[in-house]
């Protein structure tokens, strides 16, 4: 089956038949895989009135588990922000009560954002649709595949994970 990026590189190795465009197999495809699944996680947060970020931070604290509660520092770790985006997301998601700041009891100095019942609920509801979206975007691949590729990523990706943000 030919799908677009086999028309891509057989024109790039068509007209610079000098480059090794190899590459492209693979990363163009996880490129436009990327798109799709922008695309999908759009929808999936839009139809529980949330936007990518909120999501990420939201889903940040419901994994914590117990008290959903985390700091600021390690909001920053799990979501890639800095400190100044961080603190703007903290206050949006407070202003519409899927948020809270608590004192630190070991720290008086610093505060913990917790994971109010609202927000909880959003954030599980849009889980819960992201992964119906996810699924379709898988569902050309069988258990196997989908765990080969899985494996195939994780290996590719490995390396940056420890990378300074």
């Amino acid at each position: 089956m030919e799908d677009e990026v086999d028309r891509l590189v057989a024109a790039w190795r068509r007209e610079r038949p000098d480059l090794d465009v190899e590459p492209l197999e693979v990363l163009s495809r996880v490129s436009r895989l990327a798109r799709h699944l922008d695309r999908a996680r759009r929808l999936a947060f839009a139809e529980h009135d949330l936007e990518p970020w909120e999501f990420d931070v939201l889903t940040a604290l419901r994994r914590a588990g117990g008290t959903y509660q985390l700091s600021p520092g390690q909001l920053l770790t799990q979501t890639l922000v800095t400190s100044g985006t961080m603190t703007n997301r903290i206050d949006r998601l407070a202003k519409r009560g899927l948020v809270e700041r608590q004192p630190d009891p070991n720290d008086r100095r610093g505060v913990l954002v917790r994971l109010t019942e609202a927000g909880k609920r959003h954030a599980d509801a849009a889980l819960a649709g992201l992964l119906v979206q996810e699924r379709a975007l898988l569902g050309g691949l069988s258990a196997a595949e989908r765990q080969q590729l899985g494996g195939l990523l994780r290996a590719l990706t490995a390396p940056f994970d420890n990378l300074p943000a």
